[in-house]
């Protein structure tokens, strides 16, 4: 049994789709699931820091602290 060559590239070509749809579903997936685990830093967690070393912080020391995590991630 023998297939054409445009029957190959059509198979090509849908295999190709198929794997990049597939592959998006499943990294679409992975990342919800990191997003879940391990939510993004917020000033309320930056509250909760600072009120659990014994420090009553400002709202500059957050904006700073956020600031500074910001500046850090690029």
């Amino acid at each position: 049994m023998t297939i054409e060559v445009w029957q190959f590239v059509i198979y090509l070509i849908l295999a190709l789709i198929g794997g990049l749809v597939i592959g998006f579903f499943i990294t679409r997936a992975i990342f919800k699931k990191q997003m879940k685990d391990n939510p993004p830093v917020n000033e309320k967690m930056i509250r909760a820091m600072f009120m659990s070393m014994g420090r009553k912080p400002s709202e500059a020391q957050i904006r700073q602290v956020m600031n500074s995590m910001k500046k850090n991630q690029e």
